[in-house]
């Protein structure tokens, strides 16, 4: 299949997660990434596990499929050259280097653009202009100044930070959107440009609604479980046998739900026929319909309530979801054959192209194993 960016050319400078989160969205869409690394140590994240599988970390196979690697020391001479070579004739670079780092080696924006103008240069950076500009960022820090831990768990537990590295992950996507932005720009202006992706502002952008509570009214609401803010019942319950998540998103819903669960008193109860007042009246509303989840089987409550026409699922774990039908059929799943490891089970993008998804085209390289044929001319 034809992909949207086939013949674009990325030079990958970064390492970790949230630049090559963005880098591998963009080769899943068909751009020729070269990612570029040190010849003995590598991304990072190759060292970042166990489990490995073939001598390559999961977290790095998790984030580097469709590319290529190439292995060049940036502090010495020849590897220097051959970089500046690549970003020649690159249509974009993607760094997230620490502030000044690649200006003091002469791979700053204002230097590349001098020999390629065209140049979208994206700078993943972890505060933007302010007094900490200077100062890294790490997924689990920003999670936590952000106020994205002071929002997440129990409200009798510690602040929890989400389960994956969701900063970064979200930080990937803003610059991968930026990119494909400023190269729609280029092709109206024949001239490139110099973005900045902060992982601290853009952790603070998707805040949304929380933050929004707290700016009109200056209450801190804080941790609350699994429970929405604004919307009850809108969270998880306990059936017989496992969790089940309910999501009452208007009050119609909330009708159904009661005829589905055969709880019409709580229908006919003037407390909770409005969204408001079921807000108001979360404490009392919740335990009466936990004691009637109790009595039947997750999956029996889940087949009954979406047959209501309400947003019900089960709470799965790892093992679950990859045995879900859905998730099976859906061609998210992909084996791929790997030099060391052999074949991989991997996800693949979500996105589909002419109703097909994109595929993984090449698996996540090994160290160096395409620096003979990276010669970009």
């Amino acid at each position: 299949m034809a992909l949207p960016l086939e013949g674009l050319r990325v030079l990958d400078l970064s390492r970790v997660l949230a630049g090559p989160y963005a880098t591998m969205l963009l080769a899943d869409l068909g751009a020729d990434v070269l990612k570029i690394e040190h010849p003995e140590r590598g991304d990072d994240t190759r060292g970042w596990g166990p489990p490995f599988v073939g001598g390559e970390s999961a977290y790095f196979l998790s984030t580097n499929r469709n590319k290529r690697s190439v292995a060049v020391d940036l502090k010495s001479e020849a590897g220097l050259e051959k970089t500046k070579k690549l970003a020649r004739t690159a249509d974009v670079l993607i760094e997230n280097m620490r502030r000044g780092t690649l200006e003091k080696l002469g791979l700053g924006y204002g230097e590349l653009k001098r020999s390629n103008p065209r140049l979208v240069y994206c700078s993943i950076t972890g505060f933007g202009p302010g007094p900490d500009k200077d100062r890294p960022g790490y997924d689990f820090l920003i999670q936590a100044r952000a106020g994205v831990m002071g929002i997440t768990g129990w409200p009798d537990g510690e602040p929890t930070k989400v389960g994956v590295a969701v900063a970064d992950m979200v930080c990937g996507l803003y610059a991968s959107n930026a990119v494909l932005a400023a190269l729609h720009r280029r092709s109206e202006t024949g001239e490139g440009s110099h973005i900045e992706v902060p992982l601290f502002e853009s952790t603070l952008s998707w805040l949304g609604n929380r933050a929004q509570e707290y700016l009109v009214t200056g209450e801190d609401t804080g941790r609350m479980g699994n429970e929405h803010p604004t919307l009850v019942p809108y969270q998880t319950f306990e059936a017989k046998d496992k969790t089940i998540a309910v999501a009452v998103g208007n009050d119609a819903q909330f009708e159904r739900l009661c005829r589905a669960v055969e709880r019409d008193d709580l229908a006919e109860d003037g407390r909770f026929a409005k969204n408001s007042g079921r807000v108001e009246n979360r404490a009392e509303l919740t335990a009466e319909l936990q004691r009637t989840f109790t009595k039947r089987s997750a999956s029996d409550w889940i087949s009954t309530i979406r047959e209501a026409g309400v947003p019900c699922g089960p709470v799965n774990t790892l093992a679950e979801v990859f045995e879900d039908r859905h998730v099976l059929e859906s061609g998210m799943l992909r084996e791929v054959d790997h030099p060391a490891a052999g074949t991989l089970r991997m996800l693949t993008s979500p996105l589909l192209v002419d109703g097909e998804r994109p595929g993984v085209r090449r698996p996540p390289p090994r160290l160096g194993e395409h620096t003979e044929e990276a010669g970009w001319e």
